[in-house]
């Protein structure tokens, strides 16, 4: 392998890194003026990912962070509970702090990974996960986690349920700057989960 090709792997991974922490950034709570200047400043190819990326990016050029927390706390906090719950166990069991939910403290343990201290919702939430993932994939917590390791994590913690998720949000009732935010991560879960599948990695 040149070294030339180890920029361009190291590139692509970066590029998938940032993906899974921008997603993680518009999901951990409301964007403000920032985030939002960040992602309308984004542009997208012709894939499918890049122009749903191209629409979000639109949307966040007349999204004021003020619409952008009451969309969020509708969707996401409510009275009681927002249209959504975005956490891999009420995905995958009805309910919140499940096995799903032990199962991942069991391998964030066994990678160096801890939950902040300014965090208090489990773990397991879709925004969590997808800055784990990410971490993992850039060595946040050690080395950079090869893609046997990264095929693991994804399988048993987002694969199962994240596209539905993404899939929800697209076309929850409360989702105007979210929509094309679950399209992105529902293509990009897609791309994923083939990616993992056709590297053979075990």
């Amino acid at each position: 392998m040149t070294a030339a090709e180890d920029i361009q792997i190291a590139d692509m991974d970066r590029a998938r890194a940032d993906l899974y922490n921008f997603l993680g950034a518009l999901l951990a709570g409301p964007p403000d003026e920032m985030l939002l200047a960040q992602t309308a400043s984004l542009s997208g190819d012709e894939t499918e990912l890049g122009q749903a990326i191209g629409t979000l990016s639109k949307l966040a050029k007349v999204t004021k962070p003020k619409a952008a927390q009451s969309e969020f706390n509708k969707l996401f906090i409510g009275l009681g509970r927002g249209e959504l719950l975005p956490f891999a166990s009420y995905y995958l069991t009805g309910f919140l702090n499940e096995k799903p939910l032990a199962l991942l403290r069991q391998d964030m343990l066994a990678k160096g990974m801890q939950r902040s201290d300014t965090v208090f919702e489990p773990e397991d939430s879709v925004a969590s996960l997808m800055e784990m993932m990410a971490a993992m994939i850039v060595g946040r917590f050690g080395t950079p986690a090869d893609i046997t390791a990264q095929k693991q994590f994804f399988n048993k913690h987002i694969g199962p349920w994240a596209g539905h998720f993404f899939t929800d949000l697209e076309e929850a009732k409360t989702s105007v700057f979210y929509t094309p935010v679950g399209t992105v991560g529902k293509i990009f879960m897609a791309v994923e989960a083939e990616a993992f599948r056709m590297s053979g990695a075990d």
